[in-house]
């Protein structure tokens, strides 16, 4: 903005200087031609001198302020540039740490569900045998209970046709002998 007011001002000079040149050369004095393309290159080599003159410390101070605004975006950009790389080393660590947290889990995990699953399989097993025990322990009272009520059916049955037989085949002097020889083999 300085600078075009600037080379307003000194265009505005350069056409005052012209009007009085071109009065002074009516006259018959020295003039300046500002005609650039038809003016000769003393004309043209003062004004460019007139404007690097005034012009300099312009330029200069708009290209220093360019130069330190753009230093600063510079340092700026390289201060977020650290930041993001200290935030993306932060967020990297912790993704490294939940990974390794996460395995961690994964690991226990399975640690506890062989541990489960061989408890259950032990326990099973146990159940199987136990109940196998049962099974032979129950097998066995049901053959000696049935093993007895054999005995005493065949033990009754015995009984009922020695009685049978006894009464049918047994008179007075058979019943005598048995009981002495009975008494014989007690040893009375």
């Amino acid at each position: 903005m300085e600078i075009m007011g600037t080379f307003f001002v000194l265009a505005e000079v350069a056409h005052s200087a012209a009007s009085e040149l071109a009065e002074a050369e009516g006259h018959g004095g020295f003039g300046l031609n500002l005609d650039i393309l038809g003016s000769n290159v003393i004309n043209l080599a003062i004004l460019i001198g007139v404007l690097v003159y005034f012009g300099r410390g312009v330029l200069g101070n708009v290209l220093r302020e360019r130069r330190s605004r753009i230093e600063t975006a510079i340092k700026e950009a390289e201060q977020r540039q650290k930041e993001a790389a200290a935030a993306l080393s932060d967020v990297q660590q912790k993704l490294t740490q939940a990974q390794s947290e996460a395995e961690r889990i994964r690991s226990g995990a399975q640690a506890n569900a062989q541990t489960a699953r061989e408890a259950i399989l032990a326990k099973a097993a146990h159940d199987v045998d136990r109940m196998k025990e049962t099974a032979v322990q129950d097998l066995n009272n049901e053959t000696e209970r049935a093993i007895a009520e054999l005995r005493q059916r065949v033990a009754a049955m015995a009984m009922q046709r020695v009685e049978s037989q006894l009464k049918s085949h047994l008179d007075e002097s058979t019943q005598q002998q048995l009981i002495d020889r009975s008494i014989a083999l007690l040893g009375v």
